[in-house]
């Protein structure tokens, strides 16, 4: 007994100092623009207005969601209080959805636990319907009230608070407060990391080593500027189709998502099947680059990339896949060449491409003028849109599973993250050039300018119709950032007469990221790429396991002959050292 206690004393001291560290690392943290951390005061004023119409306008509705909240507030009391007076402290089972937070079976047998979860769960429908019920409201704004009161319901939830969370006071206990103790470390070497701000740490930092375990395909860096690095990978066949492939992946993040394990990267499995395989790595935007625009990315990125592969394969054209942001961009490439009569690009592949903006999805919270408005003074002031903003995003998109699901179990459980190579590539994030930025979010975004004909980029108008080359897309079924209905609308619009659409199972990365050895995510197909999504799917076809085999047989039929297989640095090209390069390790202070 004396050595649990000793030990607990033990741990209390460490307690104390850590919460001395913590305080200074939040000291560290430099105040943002106070508009990034909520949405505008328009939005609450629109809800109060709405609720307040409803209760003058029909108060027989309000009332009687109140009453029913009410009473199966206290039914639930009164339940637990039966129970209790009979000396039972085995609750009867209650008819709640399934929940993955609360899976420890205290949250069903135990008074004080099942009498927490089942009123957060009675407050959770009774803020999902009032919202729900709120009438007069423009459709972008009901989506945006939905979006900001589920983050209050997701923040509010028992298992995010010591006390009411049964695993972590298990754990406590079992630990003699060493899971605390390991908690707050993990707490404050977060903060730390991020000079005072907070985002979990999703992986562990220390499981991966960029091209050591992970981005692990053999190539060679051939080319560089200030924009980016161009790889190309070394061949593993004796032959090789004449025209040479290259992929632009996102500036958000990455490449090496394509090029995580041997066993699920896209690039490794791409140059097994016989192709000349050249690949961009961006460099991570510093506050020398807050100039930098989409114009730059195309002009240094894309065409320079595109000339160079050109000049090592002695080719005319080339074949290319955009990614996320890199399609989009891809897309303003290829009108731009057609504007230009340039022939350079024989073919293009969209993975997980927005090109009209009209609908936006699940960033409809985050794209409307009060956190637009906020960016822009950020990043006027900062010169980047440093990575923290961005990665902060996409977690609240799926907040229990990026930040309270990983804050629980690494901060009140003391848990490690995981080795999880998605995760740390996850992790891995990089930050945005100001102008770019704005670019991206005024007028592509907000303004919908490629899709409705008024992007001016580079001296020319820059439209969908002017993308016109053989194309094959893929998107996602249930990809939350770049929805497959809205990308398909983008492919609909090109002028292309040669139209591929593979719809992809699972979401952004999960479903492009897809080997075909793992026989995991189907996918569907449907020659007829036009009219509406919904009418697309309801004639297509679905197929068993990965689109890769589908897409690389589009690909081969546009690829040219079989040649033999040409090795970095052969044609005389200076090799600037081994893949993936010194771009990919450049890392963010975010």
């Amino acid at each position: 007994m004396g050595e649990n206690v000793d030990k607990m004393n033990e741990n209390l001291a460490k307690i104390e100092g850590l919460s001395k560290r913590l305080v200074a690392a939040l000291s560290n943290r430099e105040a943002g623009d106070a508009g990034l951390a909520g949405p505008g005061q328009d939005v609450y004023l629109k809800a109060g207005m709405a609720y307040w119409r409803d209760m003058v306008t029909n108060p027989a509705k309000l009332m009687e969601t109140q009453v029913q909240y009410w009473g199966q507030t206290m039914s639930h009391y009164l339940e637990v209080q039966k129970e209790l007076a009979k000396g039972n402290f085995a609750l009867p089972p209650d008819d709640a959805p399934a929940d993955k937070r609360f899976a420890n079976p205290l949250w069903h047998s135990h008074p004080y636990f099942s009498m927490i979860r089942r009123q957060y769960q009675t407050s959770t429908q009774a803020i999902e319907k009032a919202v729900a019920d709120l009438e007069g409201l423009e459709p972008k704004d009901k989506q945006r009230i939905e979006f900001f009161a589920h983050q209050m319901i997701d923040l509010l939830s028992p298992t995010n608070y010591l006390a009411t969370n049964p695993d972590a006071l298990e754990r406590a206990v079992e630990t003699e407060g060493q899971s605390l103790v390991l908690g707050l470390e993990n707490l404050v070497r977060d903060i730390e990391s991020r000079q005072g701000e907070l985002l979990p740490t999703l992986a562990d930092p220390n499981a991966f080593t960029i091209g050591q375990n992970i981005a692990t395909t053999e190539g060679s860096v051939v080319f560089h500027n200030e924009m980016m690095e161009l790889i190309q990978y070394a061949p593993k066949t004796e032959t090789v189709h004449k025209t040479p492939l290259i992929i632009f992946p996102p500036w958000i993040n990455k490449f090496y998502i394509l090029d995580l394990k041997p066993q699920n990267s896209l690039i490794k499995w791409v140059v097994e099947q016989g192709y000349t395989l050249f690949v961009v790595s961006w460099k991570n935007p510093d506050v020398s680059d807050a100039d930098v625009g989409l114009e730059d990315y195309i002009e240094k990125g894309y065409l320079a990339a595109i000339e160079q592969v050109k000049d090592i394969t002695g080719e005319k054209q080339v074949n290319a896949v955009g990614y996320c942001i890199a399609g989009t961009t891809l897309s303003m490439t290829l009108a731009l060449l057609k504007k230009r009569g340039d022939k350079s690009i024989k073919s293009a592949t969209f993975f997980t491409t927005l090109t009209d903006f009209a609908e936006r999805g699940e960033f409809t919270p985050f794209l409307e003028d009060d956190f637009i408005d906020a960016i822009e003074r950020q990043v006027e002031a900062d010169g980047i849109l440093n990575s923290y903003y961005m990665s902060k995003t996409f977690s609240f998109l799926r907040a229990n599973d990026l930040i309270y699901g990983p804050a629980v179990r690494s901060y009140m459980m003391g848990e490690t993250p995981p080795a999880f190579d998605l995760l740390f590539w996850n992790g891995d994030s990089t930050n945005l050039p100001g102008k770019m930025a704005m670019q991206y979010l005024r007028g592509l975004c907000q303004g919908n300018e490629l899709a409705t004909g008024k992007l001016e980029l580079l001296g020319e108008n820059l439209t969908l119709d002017d993308v016109s080359v053989p194309l094959c897309a893929i998107a996602c079924e249930t990809d939350h950032i770049a929805a497959w209905k809205d990308s398909f609308r983008g492919v609909v619009e090109m002028g292309s007469r040669d139209k591929t659409f593979i719809l992809s199972e699972s979401g952004h990365i999960a479903g492009i990221v897809n080997p075909p050895s793992k026989k995991k995510y189907g996918h569907y197909t449907n020659p007829d790429v036009a009219g509406s999504a919904d009418d697309w799917l309801e004639g297509a076809q679905f197929n068993e396991g990965s689109w890769w085999p589908l897409w690389e047989g589009w690909l081969a039929k546009r690829s040219g002959a079989q040649i033999k297989a040409r090795v970095p640095g052969e044609s005389g090209r200076e090799i600037l050292g081994p893949a993936p390069g010194t771009y990919v390790l450049g890392h963010s202070n975010g």
